[in-house]
């Protein structure tokens, strides 16, 4: 029996409409996917490739399911030496280090509550974090910045006991090499009141916060056994491939594509550890060089991708690409196939969510769609009025909690029920995202909420306008908002960021206002036009348009 088998009642399927009918999970009462999924392969393939890693200095290493397995448990003989018990909560803030695998598995192990966090975080971020979820560990990479905002935010973190650098030596903190390697590499499975159930909390998400402060997005350890949807039927993973997302381990996104799912369904994934500034090309030399089978990456890198020669690096090993995090601009997709062959395969999902509506092996790809609902999720788009929305009508997604509860969706935002209650009540979770479905049941996203515009009574949603400005030349980055306006109620308005060899112009404002109104529907083109250096975004990448609105609200006011 595959690994695979252990948990689906079955593993193929004949068309979508099969999937959804007959896709089923099996979710033991103790599962813990350190002992249950890594430990099992170390004891039944012991050479089994789990994590292929390099970084930008030319190092690399390979690593089993029987390292792992072993450095895990070394790990949590390490960590409950220094006092770390089921249920306490521990922060990992470690880049794309090798070391963030080993200490994950290892609190699993323990049944402590991993807490991922990016290295971008300041003293006030720190600060928060440790008091919103009353943290006890900090493990971190040894970066002079990161080490010194966390001891900035020690002084205001009373449940902050205990820091561990991963290299060198520094006043009040613990070091993880040289003092994890002499515990033993045996960890017994924990019996009794320290065993884990499914129900208990096992990873905790602070979200990028876009509109407010970051929440606390809690998932129990039933959780991986969600993202086999995500790594098998959409990532389309191969067992023995090597799968490569493209994230830091402090965003959801990383336990999406490089750990729970892939492994599952026995794939290696592959990690990148760069420090410097992002370079297509190097990821492109990187697919060939190690042969990646299977990539995951935002629609961003995507757009950088098709600017360089993609005819000149080796993709052969390629079999699928997938593209997530906002909606891919159909001229991506275009010039990404015509290149290298390959559809690129839309998902959409949340921190609180796993994948949950996909472009999956059985439907053909609609540029711009994120696809159809995947089985276990029960979804439609409903208006203000809670009633369910036609065939292009907008309105809010939300998934139906009342007949099942995917395995993967979150248990709520910790220690705020008020919030939890407000997007999930009556059994119905909203996602706070706006979409349309058409006629064959694609959903095609609009935006969030908060983001959508009302100007003389029509509805226009950022992403088609910004999509439209994307395709012209002149524009490297944008950013869609509503600025009030006496007449009608909102009009558009574009920040724009541009592309080197351009400069601001009022000729180029009316460039680009004629390209959208021959683009997309002439009423949605932006009737302001700001040119900028920058866009805000937040600390995971996404655009603040909140600030851009609060900005133009000053300054009108």
């Amino acid at each position: 029996m595959s690994m695979l088998e252990k948990f689906l009642a079955k593993t193929e399927f004949e068309s979508y409409e099969d999937f959804i009918n007959s896709y089923s999970v099996k979710v033991p009462k103790n599962f813990n996917f350190a002992f249950d999924v890594v430990d099992a392969y170390a004891e039944t393939d012991k050479d089994k490739r789990a994590l292929v890693w390099c970084n930008d200095e030319g190092e690399e290493a390979v690593f089993t399911f029987s390292d792992l397995k072993s450095m895990s448990n070394r790990a949590a003989n390490y960590f409950k030496s220094l006092g770390i018990v089921k249920g306490d909560p521990v922060m990992l803030i470690l880049k794309r280090r090798y070391e963030f695998w080993i200490c994950i598995l290892a609190l699993h192990k323990i049944g402590a509550v991993c807490i991922p966090a990016t290295h971008l975080l300041t003293k006030k971020d720190i600060a928060y974090r440790n008091n919103a979820a009353d943290i006890k560990m900090i493990v971190a990479v040894n970066e002079q910045q990161v080490l010194d905002s966390v001891d900035a935010a020690a002084g205001e973190s009373p449940t902050l006991k205990i820091k561990v650098m991963l290299d060198g030596k520094r006043e009040g903190w613990h070091t993880f090499h040289g003092e994890y390697e002499s515990f033993p590499d045996v960890f017994p499975r924990p019996t009794g009141a320290d065993a884990v159930s499914i129900h208990d909390r096992m990873l905790l998400y602070f979200t990028s916060g876009t509109t407010g402060m970051p929440k606390m997005v809690q998932h129990n350890f039933s959780y991986p056994l969600g993202h086999i949807i995500t790594a098998k039927y959409w990532q389309n993973v191969q067992d023995n491939g090597l799968h490569f997302t493209v994230s830091d381990t402090g965003w959801a996104k990383s336990v999406w594509g490089k750990i729970y799912g892939q492994w599952i369904c026995g794939s290696a994934v592959f990690a990148y550890d760069y420090g410097g500034k992002f370079h297509p090309t190097d990821l492109l030399k990187l697919i060939g060089k190690y042969k990646i089978t299977t990539f995951c990456a935002p629609p961003t890198i995507y757009r950088f991708f098709i600017k360089c020669d993609l005819k000149a690096f080796d993709l052969s090993s390629l079999k699928y690409c997938v593209v997530a995090g906002e909606p891919l601009n159909p001229e991506v997709y275009r010039q990404f196939y015509e290149a290298t062959g390959l559809k690129l395969m839309e998902g959409y999902g949340q921190t609180e969510t796993t994948v949950a509506i996909a472009t999956l092996p059985w439907t053909t790809p609609k540029p711009g769609s994120m696809g159809k609902p995947v089985a276990l999720y029960d979804i439609e788009i409903l208006d203000q009025d809670g009633n369910v929305c036609d065939v292009g009508e907008e309105g809010q997604i939300v998934i139906r909690t009342d007949k099942t509860r995917p395995v993967g969706l979150f248990d709520g935002y910790y220690r705020d029920k008020a919030l939890t209650d407000s997007v999930w009540h009556d059994d119905i979770y909203y996602t706070g995202d706006i979409a349309w479905k058409d006629e064959d049941g694609y959903f095609w996203f609009i935006g969030r909420a908060d983001d959508v515009i009302k100007s003389s009574g029509y509805r226009i949603g950022p992403f088609e306008v910004e999509s439209a400005l994307l395709e012209h030349p002149a524009v490297l980055e944008c950013a869609i908002t509503a600025v009030p306006d006496e007449l009608r109620g909102q009009i558009v308005k574009a920040t724009v960021v541009l592309a080197n060899g351009y400069t601001p112009s009022d000729e180029l404002v009316k460039e680009l206002q004629e390209h959208v109104k021959n683009v997309t529907a002439p009423y949605k083109y932006p009737r302001i036009i700001e040119f900028v250096k920058e866009l805000p975004k937040t600390i995971s990448g996404k655009i603040r348009r909140v600030e851009i609105r609060d900005k133009d609200a000053k300054a009108k006011g």
